[in-house]
């Protein structure tokens, strides 16, 4: 079985961000580069199903990004992915959600793949739309939010965290999941595991390659940014004093209802 697991290059969460006023995008020149967190996730996720399915069970990483960023994947190799593919071309610059969607799933069509494991969010964008999109694109059943996945023949098993508790479904084994953060927590990569790492392939895959019949990046996304700006600062809060509780539930009304909140 080979599992696939889409890993982002995103510039470190502790890091400041900031949105470049003339592209509308966020500044990543000067910010050091690290994988999604919520992909470290996903990466444990497929780490595990492998040691449980046992025999010729692989784990490839796929990531979109650019040349220069190759090296960022070792870390996923050291976790203990076997190896890694990058689609790096400089006419993906500025793709939305659809036209990155697109052009991971051609991608990934060529690769192969039995299973795909996908964050189910990226720190950068934050979004949440591009593992249902590229369901859509590459005509997969999605399971979102794992917790626990059984593997039996051709059918996939899963326990997938709800608002309300856990919830277990079905499905093919060649399905797109999503994995939730109570999955397990991502391991650290061992001093044995960084050194191997080194000597893992990081396939490269160019535009080229895929022969889209759409353009992708910016003249191939349905979206555009035309604006941003902060937040509005946040006033003080009121403070009131209630003499019992049927009166702090009127005041408490009473605002409510001027903000027309009810």
């Amino acid at each position: 079985m080979k599992i696939v697991v889409t890993v982002k290059l995103v510039p470190d969460p502790n890091a400041e961000k900031r949105i470049d006023p003339g592209t509308k995008r966020l500044v990543r020149t000067g910010v050091e580069t690290v994988l999604n967190p919520y992909d470290e996730y996903a990466l444990e996720a497929a780490l595990q199903i492998k040691e449980k399915a046992g025999g010729d069970t692989t784990v490839t990483v796929f990531a979109m990004a650019p040349e220069s960023l190759k090296e960022t994947l070792r870390k996923a190799l050291a976790m203990g992915a076997d190896d890694a593919v990058l689609l790096t071309d400089g006419a993906l610059e500025g793709s939305d959600v659809w036209a990155t969607s697109y052009a991971m799933a051609a991608a990934l069509k060529k690769i192969g793949f039995d299973l795909l494991i996908v964050g189910g969010l990226s720190d950068d964008g934050s979004t949440g739309a591009t593992p249902g999109a590229l369901a859509e694109q590459l005509g997969l059943p999605m399971i979102t939010n794992a917790v626990k996945v059984d593997i039996a023949g051709d059918k996939l098993t899963v326990q997938r965290e709800t608002d309300t508790g856990h919830q277990t479904v079905s499905g093919p084994v060649r399905s797109l999941l999503t994995t939730a953060l109570t999955f397990g927590e991502p391991r650290y990569a061992s001093l044995k595991g960084i050194m191997g790492a080194k000597k893992k392939t990081i396939a490269p895959l160019a535009l080229a390659d895929l022969g889209l019949a759409e353009p992708v990046g910016t003249d191939g996304s349905k979206t555009q940014v035309l604006d941003v700006a902060p937040p509005a600062v946040r006033g003080k809060g009121q403070v009131v004093e209630a003499s019992d509780g049927a009166n702090g539930a009127k005041l408490i009304f009473d605002f409510l209802k001027e903000k027309k909140f009810v």
